[in-house]
């Protein structure tokens, strides 16, 4: 559902359209002068569509007349104001040609020619300093003095004006209690509805701006309370910004409350958003309805104030057939006989919540459940698959305990409802009461599920839980600090598993998504984490790993800097103040610097990560005693012949470091960075030093010469030295920092090589991404000798360690995640006798019809070989259709998906976008994955343009579905050609296409692919001599 078509837009400058945002009358911007005098900001920029007519207050249609209907058309490019400027210079001018012809009598030709050409002149003249609005003309040229100007209205459906020209919603009524009736029809596939809003005044209006989207609305009425009495209001649609105005017959008055009742109708969603229709199968196919509301979707349901800062209260009732149940929110009060085969439940009183909260399903499902502390806490699924949901159950108990004791306050909702729906496009969302999830990231089935498959299921249950605080109870004000939300979550997500499920936790996640997040970052398509957004686009764009990684990682950095209490003793504080409210990120740094009793400016220090994007690179250099410490901006940037950008951005940064003089007891030192340089004096002198302990700052360092050389000393000779966190590190920084040529290649893989002493997951899989990151570059471009050497040189340094690698299940989780690893990488290049191991083993689990049981740490490999051949592709396609177990089917999915037959990559994908027999919640996955095989990343593109229209028609344009869609089919193009077609084809779809950040950052990552190339390729082939 796209509520914003591009075809419906006319592209205006920016400062050419009046802002009506704050209900004031805005200056005029005369445009036929000084075009950039007074711009405006992107939030107060609104878009007309092409068939509207902008109309001035007091000005109607037909009091156009036939001369000024020429003028019309200027006066939507150029405003209202001049239009009506230059109307009335046309008159007085029609009048000054009049009264000048009765002063010239039988005038002479040259007499003529004269007079004529100073007419001309004086009245360029006139017209100039006319279309210059109030100037005094001064040494500097005119000086515009603010003029005040007739706000322009939109036209709604009807060909009337539309009183609300802004995006968001003004502020002057407000909710306070929604009542709303559902019923949707689960074999017409459509809903009937009815809400009954009452509003507070807070200013005299004789509207009411609401959402409203695609609903047909067939009655309004609007009564005063204490009346009786409902009366029928009129009301005007515009569709472009999904908002509604409500007519009221008489000025509302302030303070009074109002109550609005509307009834309307619409069909169940196809897409993943709103009041949305899933087809499943049992022994039939069964029908269910669900609700995905975040973040603009509430009013696709029910009119509504669809903004997060409008929290009211909501009563759900729901209209079903017996043979289904219904969830909301809040617990069931009593269910109704309502006619003939429909009954009605009716739901409790909410608490205070934004609209996106809002959530609904229909349909036949079971459930379990378990109280703690008076918390009924229950997990629902399709009745067949109800025997995968205990680990959920006890992991949820566990984890709401946890929450409730770390932020000292009680879940304030008396049940908890987790609910695994068959086909849901996100991992989960956070619903008060009532979370949803996709079936893999809720469902353990104890036969297939892996350790990591438990580990991936504990993560987002503790995610979304942590939203019952962080998101629900307190809520971020506008959409531009969605990282309160999601950086929150993230960073709860991987604390809490340390803290109460340690086997599962082994912190080399949370390290993972910090790299992956400032390999975004260090973009130029990135974006501040708290940055101004409008329009649906711009929304969803938020959603991304910056929004969720960056804000997690920044408050990981903030927690070592203050100290894990207090920084504990902030975020209860902050929930405390601000509970039932919404807020934006200075409130959280306000509570923080409450804390430290006024001795840490934590504004001050945050604002300098939260309204810049990127992060910085910290260069350290050693002499004696001295660490000579300077800061810039790390960014990649293809187009500059020195990538790293030395500018003025400028980072509060708390460093850690640790040093060879280091004990248990004072293990690191830390030290705040505010400057563009600085110096630490040591006491003592060193033979190493190490910054960034155990990655918890969000910063490359960069060390001199000598300073690597000791470092690769260090991990050759005694590798315990520093943490395997450390370790990583190191890896990481060091990779990054000879891709862009300021440290050699053969530096980097110098530091590598003592990876044959290395036990640990976290450094290997970080090496091994590195790596082959410069073997799909290398691959891809065609140049497969050298990516042959690349793979051998990976071998000589961790051929050992794969060989001691077994085909069982291991006992500890990092043990399972080191042989995945491993394995997946021996496998896919077919080192040792891993393919033909895990070849037999796929033969006999064929031979026996699926029946006999696979290790589950080395399923997916197992599968992945067996899908090489034809029969064994086919074969895992009809199992996963037989196959109850969701985690054994994605399994199979990652499987058929890295085959290398074109023909098989190609059905895979098309049979996913029909979402019928493979579901389309998994396509983007699917696309990624083939993607990453030599022959699968060109067929994955060219399936991406032959599909574009139909996949934002499933997605939205700027979801993260299609974000991850367009990142990973052409992440690996290394070519000029390349470059021209992603280009172009962006480019030929429409202007808003090819300014999605997530475009920018596909065209971005190949320009800095080729400029990998040039600057890199040569050095490698030399080093694999």
């Amino acid at each position: 559902m796209e509520p914003f078509p591009s075809n419906d837009r006319i592209q205006l400058p920016r400062n050419m359209i009046e802002n009506s945002m704050f209900e004031e009358e805005p200056d005029v911007v005369d445009l036929a002068k000084e075009p950039c005098l007074h711009p405006l900001e992107p939030d107060e920029v609104e878009y007309e569509p092409r068939s509207s007519r902008l109309l001035v207050r007091g000005l109607a249609e037909h009091e156009l007349d036939e001369d000024e209907e020429d003028y019309e058309s200027s006066a939507k490019l150029l405003g209202m104001s001049f239009m009506n400027r230059s109307t009335g210079l046309r008159n007085s001018t029609t009048g000054y040609r009049q009264s000048s012809g009765g002063s010239c009598v039988a005038p002479s030709v040259r007499t003529t020619v004269i007079c004529a050409v100073i007419l001309v002149i004086a009245v360029s003249v006139i017209m100039a300093i006319y279309l210059l609005p109030k100037c005094t003309f001064t040494k500097e040229g005119c000086q515009k003095k603010k003029q005040a100007a007739e706000p322009v209205y939109p036209i709604a459906t009807n060909g009337q004006p539309f009183p609300w020209a802004n995006i968001r919603l003004p502020s002057a009524i407000m909710p306070v209690h929604y009542t709303i009736v559902l019923q949707p029809n689960l074999t017409s596939l459509v809903f009937s509805g009815s809400v009954q809003i009452t509003v507070n005044v807070r200013e005299v209006n004789w509207n009411i701006i609401l959402h409203s989207s695609r609903l047909n609305i067939t009655k309004a009425t609007l009564t005063p309370l204490g009346s009786s009495q409902p009366k029928p209001v009129k009301f005007l649609e515009y569709p472009m910004n999904d908002q509604i105005a409500i007519l009221a017959p008489e000025a509302l008055l302030v303070g009074r409350n109002y109550t609005l009742n509307m009834e309307y109708y619409s069909n169940l969603s196809d897409t993943y958003y709103g009041f949305y229709k899933i087809a499943y199968n049992s022994s039939s196919e069964r029908w269910l309805a669900a609700t995905q509301f975040e973040p603009l979707a509430a009013r696709s349901v029910f009119p509504c104030f669809d903004e997060p800062a409008f929290k009211a209260t909501f009563q759900i009732k729901v209209k079903r057939e017996p043979q289904h149940s219904a969830l909301s929110n809040m617990p069931k009060i009593k269910t109704t006989p309502v006619t003939d085969g429909i009954v009605q439940d009716e739901f409790s009183v909410s608490l205070k919540m934004s609209t996106y909260l809002v959530a609904v399903i229909v349909g036949e499902l079971a459930n379990i459940s378990k109280e703690t502390n008076g918390i009924l806490v229950s997990i629902y699924a399709v009745p067949h698959k109800l025997d995968q949901a205990e680990y959920a159950l006890d992991t949820t108990v566990k984890l709401l305990e946890f929450y409730q004791e770390y932020f000292g306050i009680k879940y304030p909702l008396p049940k908890l409802d987790l609910v695994a729906i068959p086909d849901f496009q996100a991992g989960a969302m956070e619903n008060w009461g009532l979370i949803t999830f996709r079936e893999t990231m809720l469902l353990h089935d104890n036969k297939t599920s892996s350790a990591i498959d438990k580990k991936k299921i504990t993560a987002v249950i503790a995610h979304e839980l942590a939203h019952q605080w962080f998101g629900n109870l307190v809520t971020m004000k506008w959409w531009n600090d969605l990282w309160l939300n999601e950086g929150f979550a993230t960073f709860m997500e991987y604390f809490a598993m340390n803290e109460i499920f340690s086997d599962l936790c082994t912190n080399d996640d949370f390290l993972s998504l910090r790299f992956k997040t400032m390999e975004k970052d260090s973009l130029n398509a990135s974006h501040p984490i708290s940055l101004a957004v409008q329009s649906q686009k711009e929304i969803d764009e938020m959603f991304d790993t910056v929004s969720y990684g960056k804000g997690a990682s920044l408050l990981l950095m903030l927690k070592n800097y203050l100290s894990k209490d207090v920084f504990r003793v902030g975020i209860q504080s902050y929930l405390n103040d601000h509970s039932y409210n919404t807020t934006r990120s200075d409130d959280l740094w306000d509570s923080m610097t409450k804390v430290t009793a006024g001795h840490v400016d934590v504004k001050k220090l945050m604002e300098t990560w939260t309204h810049q994007k990127g992060f910085p690179l910290v260069t350290v250099t050693t002499k004696g005693k001295q660490i000579f410490l300077t800061q810039e901006r790390f960014m990649h940037n293809a187009e500059l012949e020195n990538p790293v950008i030395h500018s003025s951005s400028l980072w509060d940064i708390p460093l850690s470091y640790t040093t060879s003089n280091g004990s248990s007891f004072f293990p690191h030192y830390s030290y705040l960075l505010a400057n563009k340089s600085d110096n630490i004096t040591l006491t003592d002198k060193v033979s190493w030093v190490k910054f960034n302990v155990e990655s918890n700052g969000y910063y490359i360092v960069q060390y001199d010469d000598d300073g690597w050389k000791v470092l690769i000393q260090l991990l050759n000779e005694d590798p315990t030295a520093l943490t395997s966190s450390d370790r990583a590190n190191l890896i990481h920084n060091i990779f990054n920092l000879a891709g862009l040529g300021l440290v050699s290649m053969d530096r980097a893989f110098d530091l590598i090589g003592y990876l044959e002493k290395e036990n640990n997951t976290a450094p290997i899989t970080e090496a091994l991404y590195q790596v082959n990151r410069i073997y799909n570059l290398v691959e891809k471009r065609g140049l497969q000798i050298l990516a042959a050497k690349i793979v051998k040189k990976v071998e000589n340094i961790l051929g050992e360690n794969i060989k001691k690698q077994t085909w069982t299940n291991k006992e500890s989780l990092s043990e399972q995640e080191l042989q995945s690893s491993l394995l997946t990488f021996a496998c896919s290049h077919n080192l040792g006798n891993c393919s033909t191991t895990a070849t037999m083993l796929f033969n006999e689990w064929m031979t026996s019809s699926g029946t006999k049981s696979l290790p589950t740490d080395v399923m997916k490999i197992i599968f992945t070989a067996g899908a090489k051949t034809e029969i064994g592709w086919h074969f895992l396609l009809k199992m996963y259709s037989s196959l109850v177990s969701e985690t054994e089917k994605l399994k199979i999915l990652e499987a058929l998906a890295s085959t290398d037959d074109v023909g098989n990559l190609i059905r895979l994908m098309q049979i996913s976008l029909e979402g019928v027999h493979i579901r389309s919640q998994d396509l983007s996955h699917i696309i990624r994955t083939v993607s990453q095989t030599l022959p699968g990343h060109l067929v994955a593109w060219d399936f991406v343009k032959e599909n574009w229209d139909q996949l934002i028609r499933k997605f939205h344009s700027g979801s993260f579905t299609i974000q991850n869609i367009v990142t990973s089919t052409t992440h690996q193009f290394s070519t000029e050609e390349h470059l021209r077609e992603v280009k172009a084809f962006f480019e030929s779809k429409s202007e808003e296409t090819a300014q999605l950040r997530c475009v920018q950052e596909a065209i971005e990552t190949i320009q800095l692919n080729i400029h990998w190339m040039n600057i890199n390729l040569v050095n490698l082939e030399k080093l694999l001599l």
